[in-house]
């Protein structure tokens, strides 16, 4: 069994328990994670951690996806990454909900399922860089091609050449959205844990347990 250090977003100051997350390393924690609602984000801390730690594993819990597209979630997990010297950052991503989404970020809620899988297809082109990232999702496609569009935009690949297989987990709870973390993710933030039903929670477990080929296998 593995140890994580949960120590969340923010209030109304900004205090990152430093000597807490020191001492978690110490004791051979396998990881520390962020999180994120409207205030303080996800990754600023991390990287602020990775040069105070060794190596205890980053992670996001999670990076929501509203606030920001998969191609800047995927540089800034990435760029972490590398400070941190590789082979450190865990990206955790999740929809939040409603209110946030089209609250505070100013983005339609959509169809959560589908920009999950769009947004963790075009997370895994950027990092592998295998070609020019382009995407024709149901959500989300790159090139952008929609109202107010140019069309002048083409695949690009990242400059930066990235841990092509930075891991990313994902933060679900719903039925559906569990059994696409067993099949697109790397594991599992079973976010609505204190809620989820016991008999759906250990569903989910089990998923992970027979997860699809090369992928999942890990929770937290």
């Amino acid at each position: 069994m593995k140890l994580g250090l949960s120590i969340g977003y923010s209030g109304a100051e900004l205090r990152v328990p430093v000597e807490k997350i020191l001492l978690a390393e110490r004791l051979g924690f396998d990881s520390v994670w962020t999180a994120e609602a409207y205030g303080s984000d996800a990754i600023t801390p991390l990287a602020y951690l990775a040069a105070l730690t060794k190596r205890i594993r980053l992670g996001t819990g999670i990076m929501q996806l509203a606030a920001r597209t998969p191609a800047a979630a995927a540089m800034a997990a990435a760029t972490v990454d590398a400070l941190a010297g590789g082979g450190r950052v865990i990206a955790g991503l999740g929809v939040s909900g409603p209110q946030i989404v089209e609250g505070w970020y100013g983005q339609p809620w959509g169809k959560p399922y589908w920009r999950i899988r769009d947004y963790v297809a075009i997370m895994r082109k950027v990092f592998e860089r295998k070609d020019p990232v382009a995407h024709a999702g149901r959500e989300i496609s790159l090139p952008y091609s929609g109202p107010g569009a140019l069309g002048v935009g083409k695949p690009l690949t990242s400059i930066l050449h990235m841990n092509p297989r930075l891991p990313i987990w994902l933060g679900t709870g719903t039925e559906a959205n569990v059994k696409l973390t067993a099949e697109i993710a790397d594991g599992w933030l079973p976010l609505a844990g204190g809620r989820l039903p016991p008999r759906r929670r250990r569903q989910g477990l089990r998923r992970f347990r027979d997860p699809a080929p090369g992928r999942g296998g890990h929770h937290r």
